[in-house]
């Protein structure tokens, strides 16, 4: 482990203690860590045996802190990547935080409202009304015009503990990609890089006013649906104010009668399918925590800090897997999957064919208002998992947002048909590929890059030939992933070397005690009997530590 990583001992020694708490202490002796850490023995008591192994990660992420909680939190979106079952348990994680002080949320809008409490509020309670992992809300009075607002305020100091917790996060995963063969496949260091991207991200209140804005320019002149008017003169990248939102969470409105929670239960999936399929900016975790109703049955979707996004050309390729689905098409089906994925080679095609015809004929099976599209489409990537492929990460995240839409939608009305919910946002995208708009843009692309490899190629070609007359062209072969056999051969040298230092050593200091050299010590060479100590010390270590990692 580098010195960076090694710095932050302690934080890394409590991550240790609760793996080992939690049964996963095998873990550790398979990784580079310090001693001090694989020595180390939790003072806790070891978790119930009949937890299974996907609690017992929720566990260790929820002991861990916010920085792992939201890691499990954004891995629960990788359906494509995790068991069903783990995905299912790490959705179950809540950030289960006590509450900062009044005097530290104070003080940090007053630092970065740089201006006093009463000069920008009437009023504002010192209790929040929520309070989560990054951040808290806290009710407040504008003093300027007496609106009332809700306040979220970033936790003083949770920037840097979750930098910190990101780097050991990083080493960790690198260890463990490089060290577990089995853990590869879920690419460990990416899906860090991807939580750095993400959380820093939603770290930024400033971004997330941004996304607010955007998605109410959206969904201009749609009655249904209503956003929190931001603040932004009083906002910043730690602080953000907005309309207070007098509503009822989703989950909570089960009493209204079934002709207003069916219209209610439209109106959220079209919006969810809007947000993809039209605007390829959606909201990420859509679940029923996150949107409330309003007594004019109009809603609203609060925490827009995780969003994602798809390109026009993601976008018009959905549909027509959407197409190839209804149409049983299941080579257009596979076609786009292996175009949306990043596939390792000696994929077996002709079997992964097979087995979407039957994942594709189980759902046929069903009466059109009981298929569910975003279940079908996780079911299908689970089929890509099993053959090693991961698709990207954005759509990933659309497949869990619309998985979540769904969920919510028909919690409001179980028998909502969702396939002709989604036709006619299928149909126009759909006609929008023979537009002669999108016709004239597509032709206008291909004109200029064959513009461009026509001026390009003659000098590519050139040098090339160039390089071949003067023997210069070379090929390089560039090896991945021999991390892990580079670090072994190192401590292979390194032990072998230790003892044939010991192995002179005694050779050494055996040839010295029979000379009877001076100074003596009990009747013997000093210096023998020092040589003879300091092989035994070395030797004694070496065993321990082989004996230690169970590598005879």
């Amino acid at each position: 482990m580098d010195l960076h990583t090694l710095s932050r001992l302690n934080r890394f020694k409590e991550i240790s203690f609760t793996l080992i708490k939690y049964g996963f202490g095998d873990l550790l002796s398979r990784l580079d860590l310090p001693d001090k850490l694989i020595f180390s023995k939790p003072s806790r008591k070891s978790p119930r045996s009949e937890d299974n192994t996907w609690k017992r990660i929720r566990y260790v992420l929820t002991d861990l802190g916010p920085t792992f909680v939201k890691f499990g939190q954004i891995l629960s979106l990788r359906t494509d990547l995790l068991p069903p079952d783990l995905a299912r348990e790490l959705s179950r994680l809540q950030d289960e935080v006590q509450t900062e002080s009044w005097e530290a949320i104070s003080t940090q809008i007053e630092s970065n409202l740089e201006r006093p409490l009463d000069q920008v509020f009437a009023y504002i309670e010192p209790e929040p009304m929520a309070a989560a992992s990054l951040a808290q809300v806290h009710r407040a009075l504008l003093a300027a015009d007496k609106t009332v607002v809700a306040v979220k305020v970033q936790r003083p100091g949770i920037e840097q503990v979750i930098r910190n917790d990101l780097d050991i996060m990083a080493g960790l995963a690198r260890q463990i990609h490089e060290r577990i063969e089995s853990m590869a496949l879920y690419d460990l260091p990416g899906l860090v890089r991807e939580l750095r991207h993400m959380l820093l991200r939603e770290l930024d209140f400033e971004r997330e006013a941004r996304n607010i804005r955007l998605a109410q320019s959206n969904f201009q002149g749609h009655a249904y649906i209503r956003f929190p008017r931001v603040f932004s003169e009083f906002s910043t990248s730690k602080v953000l104010i907005m309309e207070l939102v007098h509503g009822t969470k989703l989950r909570d409105v089960g009493s209204l009668p079934p002709d207003k929670r069916l219209l209610l239960a439209q109106n959220g999936l079209r919006a969810s399918l809007k947000q993809i399929l039209e605007d390829g900016f959606f909201h990420a975790d859509p679940h029923p925590g996150n949107i409330f109703v309003m007594d004019d049955g109009t809603f609203t979707m609060l925490d827009w800090g995780m969003v994602g996004r798809l390109t026009p050309e993601t976008r018009l390729k959905l549909i027509t897997l959407l197409e190839g689905i209804v149409d049983r098409d299941s080579e257009m089906v596979l076609e786009i999957l292996l175009d949306f994925s990043e596939q390792e080679t000696g994929v077996d095609i002709d079997n992964l064919h097979r087995d979407i015809i039957d994942l594709l004929d189980d759902y046929y099976s069903l009466p059109l208002a009981e298929i569910n599209i975003g279940q079908l489409l996780s079911a299908i990537t689970s089929v890509l998992h099993q053959y090693r492929i991961r698709i990207k990460s954005d759509l990933a995240i659309m497949i869990k947002a619309m998985v979540t839409s769904e969920g919510s939608a028909r919690l409001l009305y179980p028998d909502l048909d969702v396939v002709a919910e989604a036709k006619p946002f299928v149909r126009r995208i759909a006609l929008s590929k023979y537009s002669p708009a999108y016709i004239q843009r597509q032709l206008r692309k291909g004109l200029s890059n064959a513009l461009k490899m026509q001026k390009e190629f003659p000098r590519q070609a050139t040098t090339i030939l160039n390089k071949l007359e003067d023997d210069q062209l070379s090929i390089r072969f560039e090896h991945r992933n021999l991390e892990g056999m580079r670090l072994t051969l190192d401590r292979i040298a390194n032990r072998l070397t230790l003892g044939i230092i010991t192995g002179a050593m005694v050779i050494g200091s055996s040839m010295i005690i029979t000379t009877g050299v001076r100074p003596l010590l009990f009747g013997y060479p000093a210096l023998g009997l020092i040589g003879y100590l300091l092989s035994a010390c070395v030797g004694i270590w070496l065993g321990i530590d082989i004996l230690r990692r169970k590598r005879m």
